[in-house]
């Protein structure tokens, strides 16, 4: 356990206590989700560092000379600073502002990304990338004002990527900006500085049942509801294998605490053809479908709601346009044969 004493932020305002490593008060208006359910002050550091499994992390930590190389201090390292929402830790005697903590500059993208040999040239300085989470190799960069994250991956994950998220956008839904960028796929910091994003793994730990998400987001409220099963939706005729619950979440406003959203749909480069083409283009026995099916069957209130979701009809110029957009090939005829006979199979539901 950590033993630190100090306050977990938002901005400048204290919204924390940490005595010892302990949580002794928590402001829940502002304070983190993490800390409202009653989780502990050294997993949220954890949560919030890079994944150690990775082989540019151990680069990483090597250059930035860190003693201390455990998740928890590993975010400490940097004040638990992160791109997408200003809490931060600082610890009693520390004469810091948010201003001084936030991240304005990142010189260590090339080593968190590929790897780059020429960055154990730099000196070691505050980055982004010791909180940047996920198994795949990444970065941030900073591009006129604007934060991208910067992803690597084969060619079938990149397109799987990029697919769902023009396809979202075909169908209306509320989907994170992805873009190519000459082998790596891109995607836009869609706080932008201006809202906290909160994984809904603060509240629900590893519980991804569909069921039990669900739930919680009606007592937020129908509109975040409806997006979730938006979400559940795209993600049943794309094949995600992946939604977990660090992957999903919620948007809050900075100023007054309130949940606003679910947050844009990010992510699903795990998805559709990312891991090879699944050998059943019929789809009769999928099981991604079949959780969901199964999902509906169990919560009326879901079901109900589903039905009232207007979702345009995917068709085969709509697929065929989506890919059209995406400079990584692809079997054209697989993906719109397996995208329209998942829809088929919702609607025959």
């Amino acid at each position: 356990m950590i033993d630190s004493s100090g306050y977990v932020m938002s901005a400048d305002k204290q919204v924390v206590r940490i005595e010892n490593g302990l949580v002794v008060d928590v402001d829940k208006q502002f304070a983190p989700l993490h800390f409202i359910n009653g989780k502990d002050f050294t997993s949220w550091l954890e949560g919030r560092a890079i994944d150690s499994h990775r082989a540019n992390s151990r680069l990483l930590k090597k250059v930035l000379r860190l003693a201390n190389r455990d998740d928890a201090n590993t975010a400490l390292a940097v004040n638990a600073v992160t791109i997408t929402d200003n809490y931060w830790f600082k610890a009693d005697g520390e004469n810091l502002t948010w201003t001084e903590v936030k991240f304005n500059e990142n010189v260590f993208d090339n080593l968190a990304l590929k790897g780059d040999p020429d960055s154990f040239s730099q000196k070691p300085s505050r980055t982004p990338e010791l909180t940047n989470i996920g198994s795949f190799e990444k970065c941030w960069r900073l591009i006129n004002g604007d934060w991208w994250m910067y992803k690597s991956g084969n060619d079938n994950q990149i397109f799987s990527e990029l697919f769902i998220y023009h396809l979202g956008k075909e169908l209306g839904f509320n989907m994170a900006k992805y873009e190519y960028d000459n082998g790596y796929v891109k995607t836009k910091d869609f706080t932008d500085g201006k809202v906290n994003f909160e994984p809904i793994g603060s509240v629900m730990g590893d519980n991804e049942d569909y069921s039990d998400n669900f739930n919680y987001f009606m007592t937020l409220s129908k509109d975040i509801a409806v997006d979730y099963l938006k979400m559940l939706y795209l993600d049943s005729i794309c094949y995600n294998m992946d939604r977990h619950t660090n992957n999903y979440g919620l948007l809050r406003n900075i100023e007054t605490g309130k949940v606003i959203s679910l947050a844009p749909n990010y992510d699903n480069n795990i998805a559709l053809i990312a891991n090879g083409y699944p050998k059943d283009v019929s789809r009769k026995k999928d099981g991604i479908l079949r959780f969901f099916f199964e999902f509906l069957d169990s919560n009326g209130t879901a079901r109900e709601l589903f039905k009232t979701i207007d979702i345009p009809v995917i068709t085969k110029g709509m697929i065929a346009e989506c890919i059209s957009k995406i400079p990584v090939k692809a079997e054209s005829d697989f993906i719109i044969k397996f995208v329209l006979n998942g829809q088929e199979k919702i609607k025959n539901m």
